[in-house]
C-alpha cells in the first residue's frame, strides 16, 4: 500500500458518513467504521458478501444498483427504508456514484441516516409543545384559582350567617365544588416537589407496577416481562417513576378492557433495553435506558396522537386526560423523554432515561 493509499484509507476510516464500496457484482469491497456502526456488521467479516447479505431494501433498488454499474449512472435516493441483518429498520438517504478502476465499474455508496434527524426534530417539537402547554396551564390555573378562593371564602361566610341548617347544604355544595376544581387545577399543574433521587433498579419499579396491574386486572390480561438484567441502577425518584409508568400501563389495560379480543386475552409487555450515544434535547448521553410499554389494544385515534400529552385530552369518555400529562412532567423532571407510536393492535410508549451522568452537548 502506497502512502497515498494509506492516507485515503485513513480519511475514509475517519469519516462520519457511512461509506461502502461495491464491485461490479455488487459485493462488498470496503466499508468504513461509520457504516459498520450503522449496519451493525463487521467490514472485515463482510468483505466479498453480496449487498443483500448486508441489508435489504427492495428488488427495484437492487435493479437500480445493477443499472448504475451497467450505465455508469449516478443517482440519489431519499428516505429509503433499509432492513439490516439484525432486523432493525433504518430510514436513510443515500448517494450512489460509479467509479472506474482497473477495467471495472465500482459503486461508491454514501449513506446518511435519517432516523436520528427525524426523531430529534420530532422531539424538539414535542418539548416546545410541552413548554407552551406548561405556560398556558399555569396562566389558566392562576386565573381560575383566584376567583375560586373568593367564591369558597364567601360561601363559608354566608354559611355562618344562615339561620337554617338546611340552607347550609347549598353553601356546602359551593365549597365542595370549589375544592374539587382547585384539586383539578393542582393536578393539571403537577407536583412542585422536586424528585427525591436515589439509586434504584428500574425493574423494581416495573415489578411494582406489574403487581398492581395484575391485582386490578384479575387475569383479564396477559402481562409479559422482557427485561435486560444487565441494566445497572438509575438515579431516579422511585415513587414518581412508579406513578409515571402506572399511568401508561393502566391506560393500556383500560383500552384493552374496552374491546373484544377474538384472538385470546389482551397483552401488555414491559421491555427494557439500553441504547448508546442517544440524544435527548440538546444533550448526548453515552448510555440511556429505554423502557417500553407495549399493548395490543385498539390503538390511539390518529386525531389524538399529536395531543395525547396535553392536559384534559383523553380518548375515553370517563377519562380526565391528566395521566399522560403527569407522566410527561415526571419524565421531563428526570431529564428523560417519552414517545408514543400507535396503530390498531399495537401501541408502544417508550421512556428514555439517562443512565450515565457524563453527557455532552452535540
Amino acid at each position: 500500500m502506497t502512502i497515498n493509499d494509506a492516507l485515503h484509507r485513513l480519511l475514509l476510516d475517519n469519516l462520519t458518513t457511512a461509506t461502502l464500496l461495491l464491485d461490479s457484482q455488487l459485493c462488498l469491497e470496503y466499508m468504513n467504521p461509520a457504516a459498520e456502526m450503522l449496519l451493525a456488521v463487521s467490514g472485515q467479516r463482510s468483505h466479498g458478501q453480496f449487498i443483500s447479505d448486508l441489508f435489504t431494501e427492495s428488488p427495484e433498488a437492487l435493479s437500480s444498483l445493477r443499472q448504475a454499474v451497467e450505465q455508469a449512472h449516478p443517482f440519489n435516493k431519499r428516505e429509503a427504508v433499509l432492513t439490516s441483518v439484525t432486523g432493525q429498520t433504518l430510514t436513510v438517504d443515500y448517494a450512489v456514484t460509479p467509479l472506474f478502476s482497473k477495467g471495472e465499474t465500482l459503486l461508491l455508496l454514501e449513506v446518511h441516516p435519517r432516523d436520528r434527524l427525524l426523531r430529534i426534530t420530532k422531539e424538539e417539537a414535542q418539548l416546545s409543545k410541552q413548554e407552551t402547554t406548561k405556560l398556558l396551564v399555569r396562566g389558566l390555573a392562576h386565573e381560575i384559582k383566584n376567583p375560586l378562593g373568593g367564591i369558597r371564602g364567601a360561601a363559608q361566610l354566608l354559611s355562618r350567617e344562615l339561620p337554617n341548617e338546611e340552607l347550609k347544604d347549598y353553601t356546602n355544595v359551593i365549597i365542595e365544588e370549589a375544592d374539587r376544581l382547585r384539586n383539578l387545577v393542582d393536578r393539571m399543574l403537577g407536583s412542585n416537589k422536586l424528585p427525591s433521587l436515589a439509586m434504584t433498579n428500574v425493574h423494581e419499579v416495573l415489578e411494582r407496577v406489574a403487581n398492581l396491574i395484575e391485582a386490578e386486572a384479575q387475569g383479564s390480561i396477559t402481562l409479559v416481562r422482557d427485561y435486560d438484567p444487565s441494566i445497572p441502577d438509575l438515579l431516579i425518584d422511585r415513587e414518581q417513576m412508579i406513578q409515571a409508568v402506572l399511568n401508561i400501563v393502566r391506560n393500556a389495560m383500560q383500552a384493552i378492557a374496552g374491546q373484544k379480543h377474538d384472538m385470546g386475552l389482551g397483552r401488555i409487555s414491559l421491555r427494557t433495553r439500553t441504547l448508546r450515544q442517544f440524544t435527548i434535547g440538546h444533550t448526548r448521553h453515552r448510555l440511556v435506558v429505554k423502557v417500553e410499554i407495549i399493548d395490543n389494544g385498539p390503538g390511539i385515534p390518529p386525531e389524538l396522537q399529536e395531543t395525547i400529552f396535553y392536559p384534559m385530552v383523553s380518548g375515553r369518555a370517563d377519562g380526565t386526560g391528566l395521566g399522560l400529562a403527569i407522566t410527561q412532567n415526571i419524565i421531563s423532571q428526570h431529564q428523560g423523554l417519552i414517545e408514543c407510536e400507535s396503530h390498531p393492535g399495537h401501541t408502544v410508549f417508550s421512556i428514555f432515561l439517562p443512565l450515565e451522568q457524563g453527557a455532552t452537548t452535540p
